[in-house]
């Protein structure tokens, strides 16, 4: 069977450096930028030795996201060490919750909160 490993997320913005910058300010995100043939600079982060390009959506040709859930991606996770910690940080800094800190099973606490385009982000806390 062919072995599959991860490679990235492909986010569409209307203004992909003000989202760059919100997941680097709010989740540390690291900012990337590549300088394309023709000119052009390509926007990456680097989020926890994960890729997340970010491309300009083009005017017309790109639709909202949907409000979860909903069939197709619903959202992406991230763990942290101590959630009620991450969250508060979050909210200082702006950032809206969908879900505050939940115990979903024994020895798992969730959170969910919005980024820019309504993608949905999960805090997991195990253990």
């Amino acid at each position: 069977m062919t072995k599959f490993t991860w490679e990235h997320i492909h986010l569409r913005s209307p203004d992909p450096e003000a989202t760059a910058t919100w997941y680097k300010d709010k989740l540390g995100a690291e900012i990337i930028r590549t300088p394309q043939a023709g000119g052009g600079i390509r926007l990456d982060l680097d989020l926890s030795g994960q890729k997340i390009f970010i491309a300009l959506a083009q005017p017309g040709k790109a639709a909202d996201a949907p409000h979860s859930p909903y069939l197709g991606l619903d959202h992406f996770g991230l763990t942290v060490d101590d959630i009620d910690a991450a969250v508060a940080e979050l909210k200082a800094k702006g950032v809206t919750f969908t879900m505050d800190p939940t115990v979903n099973r024994p020895g798992v606490k969730i959170a969910f909160l919005t980024a820019p385009q309504n993608v949905s982000i999960e805090l997991i806390q195990r253990g």
